[in-house]
């Protein structure tokens, strides 16, 4: 069925058909998306030890990291209103295209450099798939029915966090690092060919891209994220901060430029008048920086000071991962009945103090199966936050600004990631400088536990600065509190 809106100009086919096959099919590529972030958490020790292993610093191998988070945030605004002009199918089957070609080159780099830049273009075809799964939701599901979806939509990211850490674990101790990158290629496929099939070519509407809008964002982020994440290793020298300033000055700019654009701006600013859309954004950034943060501190005192494998390291995130999955599609069902803040806030507290019982638990003294305590506590606390935070943020969308405000969402959810990764590599690497003792044999460019003088300070290192993720969740925690009660439950009786 094809339809013309009058209003809006939207033109193009009406699925006629159930959204849920189309929705599965996005959602294999979504799922490689969070599965390759999380293996390489797992992977970090062993691609240091490959690819850096004569600097001490920790710094350089975040990069892996940074840069597809960074290559992932910025073009994020913009990818959303491409899914709107030529259709969120083409747009994502682009995306899933270069993401696999990039895992290809990423499995057979001989250099860290050459890595950082292949998982620069996996971020850029994640940044081209993402929006258009939230966006293929809020166009296809009526409004009763997106908790169920995105209750879907937040399961998948439970079920990544367990797959993830688990088939880097394995991938890593029996074929190399290598493979977490190869093992995209035929899910990659699969996608791709499922995907063609199932979804639906929804209707388009004429934009104009705010290159200048681009241009900012772009800059703001990037002079940021690299003035926080290398200024521990240049001490924090004049020019590292002239950097950190010059990319808030050009944030600044870039909303002022937002403003006062008249035709279409990349990020329109009366989204941000919805208070629910603006609470759940704030919110996201602060679970994309805790999420992405915690990480690397946790994994590296699991190997280096504890001695576990990459897969025994894995091993002890099977609980969250597990509850989350089982979890998520209730929490969705539920929402569609319940004030969100109902889940969100037990969901933000639990996992503020399950961040808080690692930081108390990461010492060479406690028992290695008491984390899966805070681990377990993470699963509710996901099944409490993905699905639910979405919804929220997409209920009150019309649906001709799907595509920008699912990208804006997922923007300040990567750019959460890319701040929180800089932000723990710097805190990471200060918090080293400041417990380890001075002369210290610390090879962290081996794999294996490191020696036991090295160990406890290098356990209190990781102790402390994953209080950082867990002050990130305590922020949105606070966000939530300003939820009104949706308006669709605020009429009934």
């Amino acid at each position: 069925m094809t339809e013309t809106s009058p209003r809006t100009g939207w033109t193009g086919s009406v699925p006629t058909r159930s959204a849920w096959p189309a929705l599965w099919a996005l959602i294999i590529g979504f799922f490689m998306i969070l599965v390759d972030t999380t293996i390489v958490s797992v992977a970090n020790p062993a691609i240091k030890a490959a690819l850096d292993p004569d600097t001490g610093d920790l710094d350089n191998v975040v990069w892996v990291t940074s840069a597809y988070m960074l290559a992932y945030a910025v073009p994020l605004l913009i990818t959303g209103r491409l899914g709107d002009r030529f259709g969120p199918k083409n747009i994502y089957l682009i995306g899933l295209a270069v993401f696999t070609l990039a895992s290809v080159g990423c499995g057979l780099s001989g250099s860290l450099g050459m890595l950082i830049a292949f998982r620069a273009v996996q971020g850029l075809g994640a940044a081209l798939m993402t929006p258009q799964t939230m966006a293929v939701i809020t166009r296809t599901f009526p409004p009763k029915q997106r908790g169920a979806a995105m209750g879907l939509w937040g399961a998948t990211s439970g079920v990544a966090m367990l797959v993830g850490p688990l088939a880097g674990g394995f991938l890593v101790d029996g074929l190399g690092w290598e493979w977490i990158f190869f093992v995209n290629i035929p899910v990659g496929i699969v996608g791709l060919v499922l995907a063609w099939i199932l979804v639906p070519r929804l209707e388009t509407h004429r934009h104009r891209f705010d290159i200048v809008g681009v241009l900012l964002s772009a800059v703001a982020l990037f002079l940021i994220v690299f003035g926080l994440q290398e200024g521990e290793a240049y001490d924090w020298a004049p020019w590292v901060w002239s950097m950190v300033v010059a990319g808030i000055v050009a944030l600044g700019l870039f909303v002022w430029q937002q403003r006062r654009t008249r035709s279409e701006p990349l990020v329109p600013l009366d989204l941000f008048r919805d208070r629910a859309f603006s609470v759940s954004v704030l919110t996201i950034a602060t679970v994309g920086f805790t999420f992405t943060s915690m990480a690397l501190p946790l994994m590296f005192f699991y190997q280096l000071a504890r001695g576990l494998t990459p897969t025994q390291a894995a091993l002890l995130l099977v609980p969250m991962a597990v509850l989350a999955g089982i979890l998520s599609p209730l929490s969705g069902r539920i929402l569609d009945r319940v004030d969100p803040r109902v889940l969100l806030v037990p969901g933000l507290g639990i996992g503020a103090v399950a961040l808080g019982l690692y930081a108390l638990f990461m010492n060479l003294d406690t028992p290695i199966w008491m984390f899966l305590i805070p681990s377990a506590l993470l699963g509710f606390a996901n099944a409490g936050i993905w699905g639910p935070l979405a919804t929220t943020a997409t209920r009150n969308l019309p649906r001709h600004q799907a595509g920008a405000g699912s990208g804006i969402y997922n923007t300040m959810r990567t750019v959460g990631g890319v701040l929180g990764s800089a932000a723990i590599a710097a805190l990471l690497q200060a918090r080293l400088t400041a417990n380890l003792p001075v002369g210290g044999d610390a090879d962290f460019g081996a794999v294996g536990q490191l020696p036991a003088q090295i160990a406890a300070p290098f356990a209190q290192s990781m102790s402390q600065t994953i209080l950082l993720p867990a002050a990130a969740m305590v922020v949105g925690l606070v966000a939530v509190l300003f939820l009104r009660r949706p308006a669709h439950l605020a009429a009934k009786p």
